[in-house]
């Protein structure tokens, strides 16, 4: 009996065992457990399959991770109700022309034709540099939204464990190419000349407020991180329709367009005194609205600004070099350019890694006296003196931008020696509506990511008879840059 029994108990044990390992094996787990792989599809490079292999090399998974891309037209904010996935944004791709490109958008199917076609004109968005031109898609500038206007590329992880999604998500996240976000991209815009002044003196006498004259362009401007403009007149009691003085109640044009920078390089802001002029700058200082090119003592108005945000350093230089303004002692005025002050303050800020941007008001084109379409002042050397010379030296001392503030009716553009000159950029604000060239401006908005200049988008600016600046329309803007462009 004792026999049977112990016999009866090894057949049972056996069973057991063999029932254990059974279901062990059939069902890889436990001693028959095989681990997890990572598979990869086709359209994976294997370079970018090497990356994501280094990243397990010491991890064993439960399951299978099976890895994939796809290209979506916008950016995915959910992973579309998928649990068994986990996706990653790596790349975006945009499409571009060549610096003097006319147009500013293109449409989405002419797009997805480029892009499936390998055209080199669609990169990724981490090659983008101010030697480029990044066109919008459907008006939608990827830049100014970081949702449309681009192809966006993912990254698929699947798989049925829980535990290697939740690996995968930490580490895929640490080889993944850093991308321009609205958080780490620095948009500034500069404006032309602004002078709020004479008729619009008498204007502002009619409507009562200076927001009237911003109010179609103040959304606009005031959308990126950084506004600027030069404002050549200063603020007094004593302004009227007969000079180029301010009154008041325009600091709430300027408010209205979100200024953060006003250059004071002008050679007509101490056309109403000395002590109107130190009383605009001290409402600057009010306002929080940083100077430069221009102050209430020379030291001051020598100084440079200097901008840190978004992880990128900008050394801001404005200088006066014109028909009169400028300040050489403790008195109010512009910043008087000497070549030696810009080669010292540029190398000191290229020694630094700063992206440095120069304006100069320059002497003025005055070709204007006729009431039809004059290109004469669109063409640098129209100005009195060696306007391309002298911007074109400070690209040599190493300025990566030079923008010329004086000109009322906007010159040409060009590269040169690795950097972008703007001769001109044209009122923004002014009266000048006698003659169609002045109420004109190009606007230039500046875009820089990882401490570099990546883009600097055009945008045209128009007013009439009632001095209300708006910004153009596409067909206006094509025209313009059209324009420009032929005077290069």
């Amino acid at each position: 009996m004792k026999k049977k029994f112990i016999v009866g108990a090894v057949c049972f044990l056996i069973a057991a065992g063999l029932g254990f390992f059974g279901v062990q094996f059939f069902t890889k787990t436990g001693f028959f457990k095989v681990p997890g792989e990572l598979r990869f599809a086709d359209e994976i490079l294997d370079s970018e399959a090497e990356i994501y292999r280094g990243q397990f090399t010491e991890i064993e998974l439960d399951k299978d991770l099976i890895f994939s891309t796809f290209f979506g037209d916008s950016l995915r904010a959910e992973k579309e109700g998928d649990e068994n996935a986990e996706y990653f944004l790596v790349d975006v791709f945009v499409p571009t022309g060549d610096f003097y490109e006319t147009r500013d958008s293109i449409s989405s199917e002419e797009f997805n034709n480029l892009f499936e076609s390998g055209n080199a004109s669609v990169i990724s968005v981490r090659e983008l540099d101010d030697t480029k031109r990044l066109l919008a898609v459907d008006g939608n500038f990827y830049l100014e939204t970081f949702t449309n206007g681009a192809k966006f590329k993912y990254l698929k992880v699947e798989g049925e464990s829980e535990v290697d999604r939740e690996i995968a998500r930490e580490k895929i996240a640490e080889v993944i190419p850093e991308l321009p976000t609205k958080e780490t991209t620095l948009s500034f815009a500069q404006t032309g000349v602004t002078a709020l002044s004479r008729n619009m003196n008498s204007k502002f006498d009619q409507v009562g407020t200076g927001a009237y004259f911003s109010q179609n362009i103040g959304v606009f401007l005031s959308g990126f991180d950084l506004t600027h403009t030069s404002n050549e007149s200063s603020f007094t009691d004593w302004a009227y329709s007969g000079n180029i003085c301010s009154k008041w109640g325009f600091v709430d044009t300027l408010i209205g367009i979100g200024l953060d920078i006003v250059e004071l390089t002008g050679n007509h802001n101490i056309d109403c005194g000395d002590q109107a002029a130190i009383d605009t700058v001290d409402k600057y200082n009010e306002l929080g609205i940083k100077t430069v090119g221009g102050g209430k003592t020379a030291s001051e108005a020598a100084e440079p600004l200097n901008i840190a945000q978004k992880g990128s350093n900008i050394t801001f230089l404005a200088y006066n070099l014109s028909t009169g303004g400028a300040t050489y002692d403790e008195t109010p005025g512009a910043n008087q350019y000497y070549e030696e002050d810009a080669q010292m303050r540029i190398a000191e800020a290229k020694g630094r890694g700063d992206t440095v941007i120069v304006d100069i008001q320059y002497y003025e084109c005055n070709a204007y006296a006729s009431t039809y379409e004059d290109p004469t002042c669109d063409y640098p050397e129209n100005t009195p003196g060696d306007e391309i010379g002298l911007f074109r030296s400070l690209i040599d001392m190493g300025a990566d931008v030079v923008v010329g503030t004086s000109a009322h009716q906007a010159q040409t553009y060009e590269l040169y020696n690795g950097g972008a000159i703007y001769y001109g950029l044209g009122n923004l604000f002014f009266d000048q509506v006698w003659w169609p060239g002045t109420t004109r401006s190009l606007g230039l908005a500046h875009y820089f990511w990882n401490n570099k200049l990546i883009q600097t988008r055009r945008f045209g600016t128009v007013y009439d008879s009632t001095y209300q600046t708006r910004l153009m329309n596409n067909e206006e803007l094509e025209w313009f840059i059209n324009r420009l462009n032929q005077a290069r």
